[in-house]
């Protein structure tokens, strides 16, 4: 199997008529947590204050489900444990892939390196490597693409493929989706080319689907 430019699998699984809506839906969770904010005065202390980008990550789950289900996004979701069953966490699911959602305050850098996102950003190591390594790579899993947001303010959303190894950032990161419709440069510099053709996507595909199927997960 050949591996798979990161930004090309990114368009198949998200594609650019996608993303105004997910942007949407941010921007109306951040309006809605700060309007509880504004309204309840027992989300305005300090304690609160310092909680509030919590109320944001659940407001944004809540406007993403709401995307799957009415149909406006073409996904399933499903409802994950975290790596201690502490609590769980949405996964957004396209087509060939799973979609996590993070809150970070740097777009450049990964959202924090716990557990279950090491687990999953893992599974991206055989798609997107080096030509040369081609014969070596194996699927163990389904690739693992990050919707990162910021923090307080939403000043930066963008969709990513995290390398494997946490300290690497991204393979790929699209431009800041709240700048749309505007076309936006991806920051930093552009990703690295490969000669990925659209039978290599398509081969990626079927192996994810025969893994999904050996290993008893829905297609």
């Amino acid at each position: 199997m050949h591996p798979v430019n990161p930004r090309q699998f990114l368009d198949d699984q998200v594609p650019a008529s996608l993303r105004p809506k997910i942007a949407a839906a941010l921007q109306t969770a951040y309006r809605t947590a700060d309007r509880l904010r504004n309204e309840e005065s027992w989300l305005q202390t300090p304690s609160a204050n310092f909680q509030h980008g919590r109320l944001i990550s659940l407001a944004v789950d809540y406007g993403l489900v709401r995307l799957v289900e009415s149909g406006a996004l073409p996904f399933d979701y499903s409802w994950e444990y975290f790596a201690r069953p502490t609590g769980k966490y949405l996964a957004l699911r396209p087509s060939h892939s799973v979609i996590t959602v993070s809150q970070v305050a740097d777009p450049v850098m990964q959202p924090r390196n716990v557990a279950f996102r090491q687990n999953r950003r893992i599974n991206n190591q055989p798609f997107f490597d080096f030509a040369e390594f081609a014969d070596e790579l194996e699927v163990a899993g389904e690739p693992h693409l990050i919707l990162a947001h910021g923090y307080q303010d939403l000043n930066f959303a963008h969709l990513c493929v995290p390398d494997p190894v946490h300290s690497k950032g991204y393979r790929y990161r699209t431009g800041n989706l709240m700048s749309l419709p505007r076309e936006v440069e991806v920051d930093g510099p552009p990703p690295e080319d490969t000669d990925t053709s659209f039978e290599d996507l398509e081969l990626l595909k079927e192996t994810i689907e025969r893994w999904r199927k050996d290993h008893g997960e829905d297609a």
